[in-house]
């Protein structure tokens, strides 16, 4: 009786007759049965229409665009030297296929099919994810870097980023070592062991010269940091332990050279480690150093993503980043786009995050190709954005589905024109908790043009009375006095509509509203194999 109740009285609205907002037309869909994958819908001409307020359904979506928060710069993943090595291989033996994917991953196009990831994260050096150890200078005490060599990383990883950018000019590029050279560090090699601080000015020279060797082979860099994981060493693969007071300082070093060298619009970002430790060493970089850092990120392996908030609270206007996580082949696939969406896709900007990455972009069934003689992703295996076969075909996974959700929202409606902005959102209803939300605002090259506002709605309200029961939610979305209804299906759903600026400025994310507390979810949380327990 009540969803009849509730459809009556949605009958009962009439549709108002206004030029100041659009019906919504376009519906991306992913649902938890794979009847849709980011499946695009045109609604023709039975599009939603927005009409005078009424009752609420089961949900209640309020968009509040007077509200303008951070940007969002996208969303993407890794490109180690594996997955560039993989890719490589793909364009080898199969270049249709490897051609195919990297379009449907990269393409911007405006409606268009395609994901159009925007944000790729590039090691310096080798990671656990390489076929081989090196770095750009190997030479035992070369504090002059003379040896220091940009060639010396695999040339198919310059080949395979640049078919990339070729395909996504709006592409962000952030790169970041996962050891300096081995001779800066008391282990004498690149695996594991503690940095030394008489190499601070040497160091700022190398990661200097690694950004002048990308520029080299034609890449613009958008962020650089000092240190991956600085609170982890580990004696099988490149890994580093960097002190706070190092990072702050490399970081001073850093920003100076790359000011008096053309690269000032670059970003320094610090941290690159794990939510537990958001009150920790990032707040002490920042305090050490905020002149020379643009922000902090995080990584997924240990904590929560509402730590996220412990970092913003402290300095509020620093950028916040989330850099790594992976799931693990094996997993379950609707649990894998539950979490990803509640604290990556739709979580991490909701905790003020301007992106969210996984780890490798692709890699094969086994999660291979690794660091030889790693203990880093451990049987079975860190699953890839993208698995690709020896026989030339390719899979994307739940990562895909999960970031193409959300990558739809934030993309530039014009060639050259603004990314998504985050705007407030809220969910009220009796149903409330069913529904997690992301709501954005994407400004137009043509000031005079209407924006596009879309949401991103995850509903994981398939348990409602404790047993397995997917329940779509009917749902009332609510814009400038207008209301829309639409039943949001148990999945991830992306859909858009367009009005006038209403001339907005932006406002401090400190103003956001809570999200509502949600039912409490038994969701595998995705751990990095090489990871700390959770404290």
């Amino acid at each position: 009786m009540y969803f009849c109740a509730v459809a009556s009285l949605f009958a009962l609205a009439a549709p108002v007759a206004s030029q100041s907002i659009t019906e919504i037309y376009d519906i991306w869909s992913t649902q938890w049965d794979r009847s849709t994958l980011f499946t695009y819908t045109n609604l023709g001409s039975n599009p939603i229409a927005w009409n005078s307020p009424g009752a609420v359904g089961q949900a209640d979506i309020s968009v509040d665009d007077s509200q303008l928060l951070q940007d969002i710069v996208g969303f993407g993943a890794s490109l180690t030297d594996s997955s560039a090595l993989t890719l490589n291989n793909l364009k080898s033996q199969n270049s249709g296929n490897y051609w195919n994917l990297l379009t449907y991953l990269f393409d911007p196009t405006d409606a268009n099919q395609n994901a159009g990831l925007s944000y790729i994260r590039v090691p310096l050096g080798a990671s656990d994810f390489s076929a081989s150890g090196y770095t750009f200078d190997d030479v035992s005490g070369d504090t002059s870097l003379n040896s220091f060599n940009i060639n010396n990383a695999p040339s198919y990883l310059f080949s395979v980023l640049s078919d990339i950018k070729g395909i996504n000019p709006n592409l962000k590029i952030h790169i970041l070592p996962w050891s300096p050279p081995g001779w800066m560090k008391d282990s004498g090699s690149i695996n594991g062991g503690s940095f030394l601080s008489q190499y601070i000015n040497t160091y700022a020279n190398y990661l200097l010269k690694s950004l002048q060797g990308f520029q080299s082979k034609g890449f613009t860099i958008y962020a650089i940091g000092i240190q991956n994981e600085p609170e982890n060493s580990d004696s099988t693969y490149p890994s580093c332990l960097l002190s706070a007071s190092q990072e702050a300082q490399i970081g001073t070093a850093l920003r100076t050279l790359m000011d008096n060298n053309g690269f000032s619009s670059t970003r320094i970002i610090g941290f690159e480690h794990n939510w537990s430790d958001a009150g920790g060493y990032p707040e002490q970089v920042i305090q050490q150093a905020s002149s020379a850092f643009a922000g902090v990120s995080f990584h997924c392996y240990a904590g929560s993503v509402t730590d996220q908030e412990t970092f913003h609270n402290a300095y509020p206007d620093k950028e916040i980043y989330f850099t790594e996580c992976t799931g693990t082949y094996g997993s379950d696939w609707w649990s894998d786009i539950k979490w990803y969406m509640d604290n990556l896709f739709i979580g991490a900007p909701q905790n003020n995050a301007m992106n969210a990455l996984m780890w490798n972009l692709a890699l094969d069934g086994n999660g291979n190709p690794k660091y030889p003689g790693t203990d880093s992703c451990g049987s079975p295996g860190c699953r890839p954005v993208v698995t690709v076969n020896s026989d030339g075909s390719y899979s994307v996974n739940q990562e895909f589905y999960s970031m193409a959700q959300a990558q739809k929202a934030i993309n530039p409606k014009d060639s050259g024109g603004p990314f998504g902005q985050r705007i407030g959102v809220s969910v009220t209803g009796s149903l409330d908790w069913g529904l997690i939300v992301g709501a954005y605002v994407t400004g137009r090259a043509n000031p005079s043009d209407w924006n596009r506002y879309s949401l991103v709605v995850l509903n994981w309200d398939d348990q409602p009375n404790g047993s397995w029961d997917p329940t779509p939610i009917t749902t009332t979305i609510e814009f400038r006095g207008y209301q829309a209804t639409y039943t949001f299906p148990v999945g991830v759903t992306t859909l858009t509509w367009y009005a006038p600026s209403n001339g907005a400025t932006k406002r401090s994310v400190n103003e956001t509203s809570v999200p509502t507390e949600r039912a409490e979810e038994e969701i595998r949380v995705v751990r990095h194999p090489h990871a700390p327990p959770t404290m």
